[in-house]
């Protein structure tokens, strides 16, 4: 029987283990996962998920306060049109961020960036024009186009002169989606080095609609592989979304998927950035304990656990200090959904909104707690203690279970 160690992942003439970390945000995937994973010769992703916020906390700068003090006035009015993110300290924030991930960087592997089309900011091309050519400038090893169909991403970055260097991917979730990716940005003469194939089962926003049970990753995959085939591209896919196991992962390697991409299990990593508290709720949660809703302002249903602390929030929307959902007009149906309450509930002083959440401020603190449909089955994973909670794991540990396992069996830590 095989295992994923007999299978590598080819871009040019480097080799590496076919093991891609999904990106996690917000600094859920923090630089210290991805630089293990790079150490141990596959692909680690970052997150671009709120970057100045982020900076703010690892790296001592004041870009959230800054924000808030030049847009405090603002902060009664339901218009946020006004309220728009400095370029320059988002690009500074970029730049420190993946900066500090390629100086640290050791071993055969790689590191990418997860870069998520959905995170308007107010200003959706002149934000994501930054966030790529500032990740770019930096030296990231490659950039993951997600959360949006990406039309016009390529065209973003294809004067910069790393635009045919650096890895570029795009991850999509259905057959459809990928040609209109390549249809659009065929002008620029670039084909995406390796394609994300991400299936209903997967964490977080997902790119199907609530009848997402209805569809499979294996069948996406396949009607991909002979799509590619047929137009004789010859570009690596990657499935995601539920790969659990390693023998999960051979299924897919054995079948011409060039890696698999994973990320589950690495919520419970030592090096993730999920607070221990929270890795612990992932790890007592059961099956019945997930569902997929729809209280992201994106659009986007949205996979989590019931008991997380966003659902139901009511806190006021916190657009001056963050605001990286507000549209190209500076709307957020978050807004829309807690004045309403207001509105109706005049003399509470705290009301409730249940149909949609305060996704920055609740992804800021930890407090949306995204996951994959496998999460019930970490506590499989590794060894309950005595005090009745769960022993949190390497990533080496897990990255190496995926990489030599066999059988569907799962190597529990020592």
């Amino acid at each position: 029987m095989k295992r994923v160690d007999d299978f590598r992942l080819h871009f040019g003439k480097q080799e590496l283990v076919p093991i891609v970390v999904g990106g996690m945000g917000v600094d859920i995937s923090t630089a210290d996962l991805a630089l293990e994973v790079a150490r141990l010769g596959g692909v680690g992703h970052i997150s671009d998920a709120m970057l100045p916020t982020v900076s703010d906390r690892r790296y001592d700068t004041d870009f959230v306060k800054e924000k808030l003090l030049q847009y405090h006035y603002n902060i009664d009015n339901s218009n946020k049109a006004a309220v728009k993110f400095d370029l320059s300290q988002v690009a500074e924030a970029t730049r420190l961020h993946v900066g500090h991930a390629m100086e640290a960087k050791r071993g055969s592997g790689m590191i990418f960036i997860n870069c998520m089309e959905k995170l308007t900011m107010n200003a959706p091309r002149e934000t994501l024009t930054v966030r790529l050519r500032s990740a770019l400038d930096a030296g990231i090893d490659g950039i993951t186009l997600a959360a949006g169909l990406h039309l016009g991403s390529f065209a973003l970055m294809e004067d910069h002169p790393r635009f045919r260097d650096a890895k570029l991917g795009i991850i999509v979730s259905s057959l459809r989606a990928l040609q209109l990716f390549l249809r659009k940005n065929a002008r620029t003469n670039r084909l995406p080095d390796y394609i994300v194939v991400e299936g209903p089962l997967a964490g977080g926003h997902l790119g199907f609609g609530m009848d997402w049970a209805k569809y499979d990753l294996r069948t996406i995959v396949n009607e991909i592989h002979q799509y590619l085939q047929a137009e004789h591209l010859d570009i690596p896919v990657i499935p995601a979304g539920g790969i659990f196991t390693g023998s999960d992962a051979v299924s897919y390697l054995e079948s011409g998927s060039a890696a698999v991409q994973v990320a589950t299990r690495f919520t419970v990593a030592q090096e993730c950035g999920l607070p221990k508290d929270v890795m612990q709720e992932y790890f007592k949660a059961s099956e019945s304990d997930i569902e997929v809703n729809t209280v992201s302002p994106t659009g986007y249903p949205m996979r989590m656990l019931k008991s997380c602390p966003a659902i139901g929030s009511g806190i006021r929307p916190g657009c001056e200090s963050y605001g990286y959902l507000l549209d190209a007009n500076g709307n957020c149906s978050y807004i829309d959904s807690y004045n309403r309450e207001v509105a109706a509930h005049p003399e509470a002083k705290k009301v409730s909104v249940m149909d949609k959440t305060c996704l920055c401020t609740h992804m800021r603190n930890f407090k949306c707690w995204t996951c994959g449909h496998y999460t019930y089955r970490l506590k499989d994973t590794t060894h309950k203690l005595a005090d009745g909670s769960y022993q949190v794991l390497s990533a080496e540990h897990i990255f190496r279970d995926y990489q030599f396992s066999i059988d569907n069996k799962v190597a529990l830590p020592e």
